[in-house]
């Protein structure tokens, strides 16, 4: 071995931090935590509709007002953890989020549960840019990198896996606030476990905080996406374009204002490397796509097919599965055959599994859901690791904590996005179905606001106009979630063209970094 080989592997061994591996097990654990929390709620919304009794509208509010939320501050999150620590902020991060998982389990109305995911989603945006920076300054081996955001979004895909499971579970014998206390004991062990483990990172060059543009891009964001979800479930109004109006004029102040000043919130360079823009996008609107999936599919499996929760977390495991399985291998295909390959194959293969979606009836046999599933797992386990990876690489480590932001923000952005959209799909057809000629006035209002409300109203009924009413309801929420999966699939297919161009010549790196 010669002099110069020598001295290079002992510097990548003493760039290696001994404990990073342990590290690596408490970020995950964050990661489970978040995971979980996403999945369990659309299971649950059946039972928390029967019992808070939301309007369709609020409905919608809960499931995505903890998107608005986080995708409206992680930027700010990001930034702040590149200041003060990125372990100080997840683990006051992961006591908020326990704390305010208690108040989402005990909410007694739809207002109570909106401000309750409202707050999480405060909690949430401390946690998730965290996790990766970390995983960027613990790891300065790009492979060991690479295998580290693998392992970090099976994770996440097992998480979404356990929380389904283990919720049904809890369902079948608890009432729907039991989901979210199981937050509780993997705050616990993080916080302990992580005040030990963790390592501390900051950039120690990252100057104060902005405030100003802290609001600027709170109100810019969730301006914005409310306008969006306000055009797609009532139409053009004042107000619609009263919130774009502040919502665009608050990002535009906020991007001038970056430019401006000599200690950026986000640095807006970072959007010059193709390859980091590309990967956002590729995000943003493969999450826009799934989402109308995500939150419908759980109700489709429970209240149309007739599954009880444990059985429908069940059924959702392939995705999962499938997930974990590329996601843990993604980095070293992405070096053999290119990460433009891998990436776009990911993208059109949750496509193709989302317009197979589009012929699924109320008597549609598993095996077609189950091989869609596994299909949409295995092509996003390829795509976000690959993502994650070019995002991460593409920046200085002192920026980490502010481009990982700006992932998780196109990821939350493109949720909120798509359950508001795709969502607004499935509800307007849903609410065109009619219903029979006997039904009163508020009983067949109360079951066009949601599927949910159809099948308890429908109790008030006798059997024969219940049966009828819940099935007219049923087949139109069908009828909402297929042409919602026709959307998605298109939007899908769409996005891997263009990550083919977007991501050309993009690689990962092997070198080891000093």
């Amino acid at each position: 071995m010669s002099r110069t080989e020598q001295l290079t592997r002992t510097k990548g061994a003493e760039g290696r931090s001994p404990g990073r591996w342990l590290a690596l097990s408490v970020l995950v654990l964050a990661v489970l935590l978040v995971a979980v929390d996403a999945t369990v709620l659309g299971l649950a919304t059946p039972a928390l509709s029967e019992d808070l009794k939301p309007s369709g509208t609020q409905l919608l509010w809960i499931g995505d007002i903890y998107s608005f939320v986080i995708a409206g501050l992680l930027v700010s999150m990001g930034s702040l953890g590149d200041r003060i620590g990125r372990k100080k902020l997840l683990l006051v991060g992961a006591t908020a989020f326990g704390a305010v998982s208690v108040l989402n389990a005990y909410a007694t109305s739809p207002e109570m549960m909106i401000i309750a995911r409202a707050l999480l989603g405060v909690a949430g945006a401390t946690l998730m840019p965290s996790t990766l920076a970390l995983i960027r300054n613990i790891f300065h081996d790009p492979k060991e990198r690479s295998l580290a955001i693998g392992i970090w979004g099976a994770t996440a895909s097992a998480g979404a896996a356990v929380g389904p499971v283990v919720g049904g579970a809890l369902l079948q014998h608890f009432w729907w606030g039991s989901v979210f206390l199981i937050n509780l004991p993997v705050m616990i062990v993080l916080v302990i476990v992580g005040i030990k483990l963790l390592p501390e990172s900051k950039n120690p060059v990252a100057g104060p905080w902005d405030l100003l543009s802290v609001g600027l891009s709170l109100v810019g964001i969730i301006g914005v996406v409310y306008a969006v979800k306000q055009v797609a479930t009532h139409g053009l109004g004042w107000e619609v374009w009263v919130a774009a109006a502040i919502g665009a004029g608050s990002l535009y102040t906020f991007v001038r204002r970056q430019f401006a000043l000599p200690s950026p919130l986000l640095d807006m360079r970072l959007f010059k490397h193709r390859g980091f823009s590309g990967a956002v996008l590729a995000d943003l609107l493969t999450v826009f796509g799934l989402s109308g999936l995500v939150f419908f599919l759980s109700q489709f499996l429970q209240l149309v097919q007739g599954r009880d929760p444990l059985e429908a977390g069940l059924a959702e495991l392939p995705a999962a599965i499938g997930a974990v399985a590329t996601g843990l291998v993604a980095g070293r295909y992405a070096r053999k055959y290119g990460v433009r390959v891998i990436v776009t194959g990911g993208l059109a293969a949750i496509g193709i599994a989302l317009a197979a979606l589009t012929v699924i009836h109320k008597e549609t046999g598993y095996p077609l859901l189950g091989a869609a599933l596994l299909v949409v797992g295995l092509g996003a386990g390829f795509s976000f690791t690959v993502t994650a990876d070019v995002i991460l690489s593409s920046v200085p480590k002192e920026q980490a904590g502010s481009a990982s932001a700006v992932s998780e923000t196109a990821y939350e952005l493109g949720a909120a996005l798509g359950i508001a959209l795709l969502g607004s799909v499935v509800t307007g057809v849903y609410q065109s179905f009619t219903a029979p000629a006997s039904v009163a006035g508020p009983v067949a209002d109360a079951a066009h606001e949601s599927l949910g409300g159809a099948v308890e109203a429908a109790k008030s009924l006798d059997p024969q106009t219940a049966q009828q009413m819940v099935g007219a309801a049923q087949e139109a929420f069908v009828d909402g979630l297929r042409l919602a999966s026709g959307v998605g699939a298109a939007v899908l297919l769409a996005t891997a063209v263009a990550a083919w161009f977007l991501l050309k010549g993009q690689e990962l790196q092997d070198g080891i970094e000093h």
